[in-house]
């Protein structure tokens, strides 16, 4: 068992025939609803998603299906996640955890370009029903030896967020890094109509496209 997949991440924006953006055109009424609302934003990182499930007794490493593939060599990276203490020692009384990250560095999408070597980067966690805050992400990342996502801000709006993407180019955390975007959640975690969290993302690539075509942004 791999845990339960990841919450879909909307863009912020509908798309065209062409699958390019329509700025004001919020994707689904509860974003917005939302826009003008405080979120909180991490970066996001270009690799493969990772999910890895403690239930009790044996640990799980799986993609973000269940027929996803990993990589050999990150399931190599990744297998001092097979600790059974390690995981005994972080939860005690918790027989159902699911690590949700993203595996990245070299040969994985553009992830040299953030290190040497392959890893991965945390970015939530969920215990049975719950999905823990952030601090509470973080301090599981530092149990079980893990980075976490870089914070960029709790307090932006949707358009301030999109303003950030169209003009940013560079990570704030990767010098050396090209940013591929940015995920926010609501400053207050909310669920729409059919229980699924409110999450979304802003990319780089999207705007770059908008601006090929010399198409405004207007939010």
């Amino acid at each position: 068992m791999f845990g339960p997949e990841y919450s879909k991440i909307q863009t912020v924006f509908k798309r065209d025939e062409r699958n390019v953006i329509m700025p004001g055109q919020w994707t689904t009424d509860e974003l917005a609803y939302l826009a003008d609302c405080r979120w909180r934003w991490t970066e996001k990182v270009d690799g493969t998603n990772i999910r890895v499930h403690w239930n009790g007794e044996n640990v799980t490493l799986g993609g973000r299906t269940d027929n996803a593939q990993v990589p050999t060599f990150l399931i190599a990276a990744l297998g001092f996640l097979n600790n059974v203490e390690l995981w005994r020692a972080a939860f005690p009384e918790s027989p159902d955890v699911t690590l949700y990250g993203e595996g990245y560095g070299p040969k994985i999408q553009s992830g040299g370009q953030y290190r040497d070597d392959p890893a991965l980067i945390l970015f939530d966690v969920r215990v049975g029903p719950w999905w823990l805050r952030p601090d509470d992400v973080t301090d599981v990342a530092q149990k079980m030896g893990l980075d976490v996502v870089p914070l960029l801000s709790d307090f932006w709006t949707l358009r301030e967020a999109v303003g950030y993407v169209e003009n940013e180019t560079i990570s704030s955390f990767w010098p050396k890094a090209r940013i591929e975007g940015i995920v926010g959640t609501p400053a207050v975690p909310l669920f729409d109509r059919m229980g699924d969290r409110i999450i979304a993302k802003v990319k780089v690539k999207d705007f770059a496209d908008l601006r090929r075509r010399g198409t405004p942004v207007a939010v």
